[in-house]
């Protein structure tokens, strides 16, 4: 299986492969707002609306039949660690905004996750093709805790921009803040500037 590297990232942004602040850490420690919720394959939808001229309703057997790319990233957390060479297969963003033929007045985006949560992105920080919806860690299904079946990935942002359990992207004309943005977290989290509050 081919692994794309895309450990190298942060020299777009800092001089240190690790954000000041950050310690590395080899687990992978469970932080979420609330429980894990559970899904069901049968009715498990993945939605994209907004500012898009084809709106998309993909089961999780449709999306994962997209094309797919298989990376080795970093992962940063908000609460000071981070995690290197995570291999993370998915779709990236670039690829599910051009099947979703993105508006041109589209500026934002929400994410949408199946217990409630929300995080938004400028869309110029999601058209990157590091933005990975992903269904696997390691080369073996996303477990539950980290977001299975499906959770985002933003290795140049904290984490808490890639919503666990993710069910459907929303593109915004306007800017909207979503759960942790609305309680004083960073709208931009930049690592690499320690935009952890605002």
């Amino acid at each position: 299986m081919n692994v794309e590297d895309v450990t190298d990232l942060y020299e777009e942004f800092g001089d240190d492969r690790l954000p000041p602040g950050q310690r590395e850490t080899s687990k992978f420690p469970v932080l979420s707002k609330g429980s894990t919720p559970t899904w069901d394959p049968e009715t498990w939808r993945f939605t994209v609306g907004g500012a898009v001229g084809n709106e998309l309703s993909l089961t999780f057997e449709e999306f994962t039949d997209l094309d797919a790319v298989t990376q080795r990233q970093d992962f940063h957390c908000v609460t000071g660690w981070s995690k290197f060479d995570c291999e993370f297969t998915g779709v990236t963003f670039p690829h599910l905004a051009e099947l979703a033929d993105v508006r041109r007045d589209a500026t934002h985006v929400m994410f949408h996750a199946l217990d409630g949560y929300t995080t938004n992105l400028p869309l110029e920080d999601c058209m990157r093709e590091e933005v990975l919806f992903t269904w696997e860690f390691d080369g073996e299904d996303l477990p539950a805790e980290h977001g299975g079946p499906l959770r985002v990935v933003t290795p140049h942002k904290y984490a808490y921009k890639g919503a666990k359990w993710v069910d459907g992207v929303e593109f915004l004309t306007e800017p909207e803040r979503g759960y942790w943005e609305k309680r004083g977290y960073s709208n931009t989290a930049d690592p690499w500037a320690e935009d952890r509050y605002s």
